[in-house]
C-alpha cells in the first residue's frame, strides 16, 4: 500500500473520530460546526467511494469525439467521484437519521457516531473489483449452424 492509498483509507474515518471529539467544545463553536459539517457532507462517502473505485474506473467518461481534451477523461472521472461522495454522504446521513428516528432513538450524537463507525469499518474495507466490460456483439449458442 503507497502512503497516498493510506492516506486516502485514513482521512475519512480520522474526520469522524475529529467530528466526534469536537462535540467537547462549546456548543456554539464554529470550530466544532465546521468539523461537523464537512465530516458528514463527505466523510461517509468518501470512504464507500473508494471501496467502489475500482469499478468505477472500469468505465471511465468518454467526452465528445470532436475537440477532445487530453485531461477531460481524468478531470471528469475527479468530478464524478467527488460529486459520487457528497451525494451518497448526504444519503448516508439521511437513513442512519431515518432508521434512529424509527427506533425513537435520535440524537445527533448518535448519527455521527453511528457514521463514524461505518466509515471506519469501510476504511478497512478492501477495494471491489472491477468486472469485466460486457460484450456489445451476441455469441451465438454452441450447436448452432451459421
Amino acid at each position: 500500500m503507497t502512503p497516498r492509498e493510506l492516506l486516502a483509507r485514513t482521512v475519512p474515518p480520522f474526520g469522524g473520530w475529529l467530528a466526534l471529539a469536537a462535540l467537547a467544545l462549546p456548543g456554539g463553536s464554529p470550530l466544532r460546526g465546521a468539523a461537523v459539517v464537512l465530516f458528514l457532507a463527505a466523510g461517509p462517502g468518501a470512504a464507500l467511494v473508494r471501496v467502489c473505485a475500482p469499478a468505477l474506473a472500469a468505465h471511465p467518461a468518454e467526452g465528445p469525439a470532436a475537440g477532445r481534451e487530453a485531461t477531460f477523461a481524468r478531470r471528469s472521472d475527479l468530478l464524478e467521484r467527488l460529486m459520487l461522495a457528497l451525494f451518497v454522504s448526504v444519503a448516508a446521513v439521511m437513513l442512519v437519521a431515518t432508521v434512529l428516528i424509527a427506533t425513537h432513538t435520535f440524537s445527533a450524537q448518535r448519527v455521527l457516531l453511528t457514521l463514524t463507525l461505518l466509515t471506519t469499518i469501510a476504511a478497512f474495507c478492501p477495494p471491489l473489483r472491477a468486472s469485466p466490460r460486457a460484450r456489445t456483439t451476441p455469441t451465438p449458442p454452441e450447436g448452432s449452424a451459421q
